[in-house]
């Protein structure tokens, strides 16, 4: 059987992608989360889902967070972004972070139902009208991160570093002999200056960075 999971909190909507699931899959098993929270607790109970509907704007996360959770600790289970949002930016960045389809909220059910069949089928779906943004604005985001790496300071380069490899807060007080308390201090200030909701999407953002745009920012800079 089929299994799809809806992350939405709108009713209205929910509905709508009850019906268009059921238009292309009649024997379809759904179930629905209206927040984060219930979604994670949903997935770990019930693992075997072939489908995630998420809209972006979902209480319990901000931002791409919630996209970002479920490819960390799902990434067999093919995620649809559903949202309001419709600006191309948007739609490249839930790409980038590995979104199986963008589907906006304004399209008709005949056509959402199209969009969730072409991703079952293995397709990345994406609106008729989205363009990916041209070289100019991905330099422009690259500069801006780098504008905003350099408002770290040493220590927060440290962390970060640590960050990318993937250590705990404990580790990293261990390694730099200080308390968990700081670090998590340290980690929230790096997120803020950085302008990012979650350590995952840290990683993920540094990662787009090419070596020599990193070595200017060496974690031994006093």
């Amino acid at each position: 059987m089929t299994r799809f999971l809806i992350i939405d909190d709108h009713p209205l909507f929910r509905e709508a992608l009850h019906s268009a699931v059921e238009l292309a899959y009649p024997d379809v098993e759904t179930m629905d989360a209206v927040d984060f929270t219930s979604a994670l607790e949903i997935l770990r109970d019930e693992r075997n889902f072939d489908l995630v509907l998420l809209d972006l704007k979902i209480p319990g996360v901000q931002g791409f967070e919630g996209l970002l959770q479920l490819r960390s600790h799902y990434p067999r289970v093919p995620v649809v972004v559903v949202s309001g949002h419709e600006d191309a930016r948007v739609i490249s960045e839930a790409l980038s972070y590995g979104a199986s389809g963008f589907i906006p909220k304004s399209v008709r059910k005949q056509e959402l139902t199209t969009a969730i069949q072409r991703v079952m089928d293995g397709e990345i779906y994406v609106p008729a009208f989205y363009a990916p943004p041209s070289s100019t604005d991905g330099d422009a985001a690259r500069k801006e991160m780098i504008g905003r790496l350099s408002t770290l300071t040493p220590q927060q380069l440290r962390v970060l570093q640590m960050l990318r490899e993937g250590l705990l807060n404990k580790q990293i007080a261990f390694e730099l002999n200080v308390g968990e308390t700081t670090i998590k201090a340290h980690v929230s200030e790096i997120l803020r200056k950085l302008n990012v909701y979650s350590r995952t999407q840290v990683v993920i953002e540094v990662s787009k960075l090419d070596v020599a745009d990193l070595s200017v920012f060496s974690s031994d800079r006093r």
